[in-house]
């Protein structure tokens, strides 16, 4: 028998049961499209993170000082000094201060979070100015009482209006210079776009404490080992030691987190797998009737002279047939479940994530349950190809 009149044949078997074989494919089915979307909804986090990352600057290396007492400390103008003396791999440097507690609007408190940079910040992170200036050298340099505030500071407490106003951080008045231009799709409390930057000088002085932060830019971003390998040589020499600093690119931070991602859902897809095992062994199941049930008509065709290789071939194909379409049927259900789940999480988390299924899942999946299909066809075939005519004639 050719394998085409095998195909025929076991479509006509599956056809004529179309409610035993859609059940022996639900296990297959549930299995490929779980598969399909864990892997597409990992794909789509993936994404968003590399475009936070992105917004986040990549180009950046972040420098965090730790106390060495009253022998040696690193000041400003020493890690400026590092960054020009070093001007083929490091490029603008700001000083960073996170300063704590909240910010005092009127009578209102606010949870906005508080950051002392320089004047280079904007231009590291490529953050533009709507409204009014950004901070200036000069605010630096005489630790100026001044701000600027995101996008959602301007609208939710001055109205659109912030330039010129006044708030209080730490107890002291600063003057509102500038805003920041909108950087979320929807500006809410907590977001992006709920800052206040203020000179590092004046932050420094509020709160009490040196800068022990930096955010350094590469002039090369393809060249990140070498310009950190640069900033890690003259720090060492700096301080004698590589203990009293660490140094962390947002690529080693973007690749810690998307390897824990892939982990993740590699697991979790390994799980989802499992139903296709046990879809196997419906299929498995199923074939076993169904060649105790058709034992007569392999009787006939043996003693008619049929090959036990072509018994065997035709059960498997028609196993392999019944995974393949629940495969089919699975990716379809994929897709739908992917642009639902779409959907869902950006109603849920107003968040712009993309359940992305890729083509290597997809044809995995598929792969996975055809193979399922004649991996445990193959025992029921067996057992039908094996079977002793004449027994199979008078079987009743």
């Amino acid at each position: 028998m050719r394998i085409t009149e095998s195909l025929s044949l076991a479509m006509k078997n599956i056809v004529s049961s179309k409610v035993r074989t859609l059940l022996t494919m639900l296990g297959i089915i549930i299995g490929v499209a779980a598969v399909i979307v864990i892997v597409g909804l990992g794909n789509g986090l993936e994404n968003y993170i590399a475009d936070s990352f992105s917004s986040m600057g990549t180009n950046t290396l972040t420098i965090s000082v730790m106390p060495r007492g009253a022998t040696r400390t690193l000041e400003v103008e020493d890690m400026y000094q590092i960054v020009t003396e070093h001007p083929e791999e490091l490029e603008l440097c700001s000083p960073t201060v996170a300063m704590m507690g909240g910010v005092k609007i009127g009578t209102e408190t606010a949870s906005t979070s508080v950051s002392g940079v320089s004047e280079n910040y904007n231009a590291i992170y490529g953050y533009t100015i709507t409204q009014g200036r950004g901070l200036q050298y000069s605010d630096v340099a005489t630790r100026a009482k001044v701000c600027v505030v995101g996008a959602y500071v301007n609208q939710a407490y001055f109205g659109g209006n912030a330039v010129g106003q006044t708030l209080r951080v730490g107890g002291q008045a600063l003057t509102i210079v500038g805003v920041l231009d909108q950087r979320e799709e929807s500006m809410e409390e907590g977001g992006s776009d709920d800052c206040l930057y203020l000179p590092y000088s004046t932050a420094a002085r509020l709160g009490g404490s040196r800068v022990s932060s930096y955010v350094v830019t590469m002039v090369d971003e393809e060249q990140i080992d070498q310009s950190q390998a640069v900033l890690d040589a003259a720090l060492s020499s700096f301080f004698g030691s590589d203990d009293y600093y660490t140094i962390i690119t947002m690529s080693e931070l973007l690749d810690t987190m998307t390897g824990m991602i892939n982990i993740l859902v590699g697991v979790l897809a390994g799980i989802a797998a499992i139903s296709l095992v046990v879809g196997g062994i419906g299929i498995m199941n199923i074939m076993l009737v169904s060649v105790t049930e058709r034992t007569r008509e392999i009787g006939v065709r043996k003693s008619l002279g049929a090959k036990e290789r072509y018994i065997l071939e035709q059960f498997v194909i028609e196993a392999a047939v019944t995974s393949a379409l629940g495969g089919v049927l699975g990716i379809a259900l994929g897709y739908f479940l992917s642009a639902a789940a779409t959907v869902v999480v950006a109603r849920l988390m107003e968040e712009a994530l993309t359940v992305a299924p890729t083509l290597f899942a997809v044809l995995a999946a598929f792969g996975i349950s055809a193979g399922i299909g004649v991996l445990f066809g193959y025992l029921p075939a067996k057992k039908a190809a094996r079977l002793n005519p004449i027994d199979a004639l008078h079987y009743d």
